[in-house]
């Protein structure tokens, strides 16, 4: 166990990079020792030492001084004279697929929040066209990958080299599907539904036609039916196959946060008190789970916060549940998973710096 690390951020400039840059900042454990921020700077910016995080993130300033702290020009020399040992990517999966070998062949440890290394079968990931997928390299590095959610990996986080940090839609379903198949309660050959809904931040900060204002505001739309990427991730960490669940993303018009309501049907009668003490037995070294027995989970209780809210409402008939799991996208479902993983990763206190 050590006492702190010096971490490195690249990616600081999107929504789910300056969460986490705000969440690093103010970590117990990193007190004193503020996140290397690394990143593309215009020449001109890169003339006077880089670009004030304040100028990217005007909500990070504080009487800290941390809105003073600069977003340089990357380089691996800038990464290893600052002495870094834990490297945040929030970038596009394609340069994190380049980076992480180069990372680990300089000793980096990494917490990479895109896609680039969550999957483990071919299959799932032919959806990302990965140009290397297949070579030796790209092999060697996802067999050190492991699948960055700590309620089902903490003993494989605790000392991993790479952490490939979960898709947030495959967060909250895998959260809430994970325990009940595991427990060998779903009807699998009857199918489950997860029917999920999103914010806009979801899509990143770079605005498309489809987050315009003009058209997500007043709507409610379906999209990546059957193709969204998360959806391998649902089917190697809950372990079903794929004509086992149908899973469609919606876009709400909201700036952030997911509700993902499941549909299962299971294969004996069961009772309120049996689901829920799956759920608490599950869960019960998870700290940032918070299970609702009497009520259903809201976007409006989870966002903004560092948690992931679970409730069920079983049918009359006690064969059919409704599953609810809520969760914010930036945070549980991207930059504060980020940090739980760090937290177990260097074996302090799970939810250091979340609660």
């Amino acid at each position: 166990m050590t006492n702190t690390v010096q971490t490195a951020v690249v990616g600081v400039t999107g929504y789910a990079g300056g969460e986490l840059a705000r969440l690093l900042l103010r970590h117990p454990r990193l007190k004193g020792k503020p996140p290397v921020f690394a990143g593309r700077v215009d020449p001109k910016d890169a003339a006077r030492g880089g670009v004030r995080l304040a100028e990217i993130h005007p909500q990070l300033a504080d009487s800290n001084g941390n809105g003073n702290l600069k977003l340089e020009p990357f380089s691996w020399e800038l990464l290893l004279s600052r002495g870094v040992e834990v490297l945040f990517l929030a970038t596009p999966h394609e340069q994190s697929r380049k980076w992480v070998p180069e990372a680990h062949a300089r000793g980096l440890r990494v917490i990479d929040l895109s896609g680039a290394w969550r999957l483990t079968e071919s299959a799932n990931r032919a959806v990302y066209a990965f140009d290397d997928d297949g070579s030796e390299q790209a092999a060697a590095t996802q067999a050190q990958a492991v699948y960055g959610l700590p309620e089902l990996h903490r003993a494989q986080i605790a000392g991993a080299r790479l952490i490939a940090n979960p898709g947030c839609y495959a967060t909250s379903i895998i959260l809430a599907l994970r325990p009940l198949v595991a427990a060998g309660l779903v009807d699998l050959g009857h199918g489950v539904v997860a029917d999920s809904k999103s914010g806009v931040s979801g899509a990143g900060k770079s605005p498309t036609a489809r987050t315009h204002f003009m058209y997500a505001a007043d709507n409610l739309s379906a999209y990546g039916a059957f193709t969204h990427r998360h959806t391998g991730e649902v089917l190697e960490q809950v372990g079903i196959g794929a004509s086992e669940i149908i899973f469609t993303p919606h876009l709400l018009p909201i700036p952030r946060g997911i509700l993902s309501t499941i549909y299962v049907r299971f294969r004996e009668t069961q009772t309120a008190t049996t689901i829920a003490r799956v759920y608490h037995e599950f869960f019960a070294d998870s700290p940032m789970i918070r299970l609702y027995d009497k009520t259903l989970p809201q976007i409006q209780y989870s966002v903004r916060t560092n948690y992931a809210d679970i409730g069920f409402q079983l049918a009359a008939d006690g064969r059919r549940a409704i599953v609810v799991s809520c969760l914010d996208n930036l945070l549980k479902g991207a930059s504060s998973q980020a940090v739980q993983n760090l937290n177990v990763m260097l074996s302090w206190g799970e939810a250091e710096g979340l609660e």
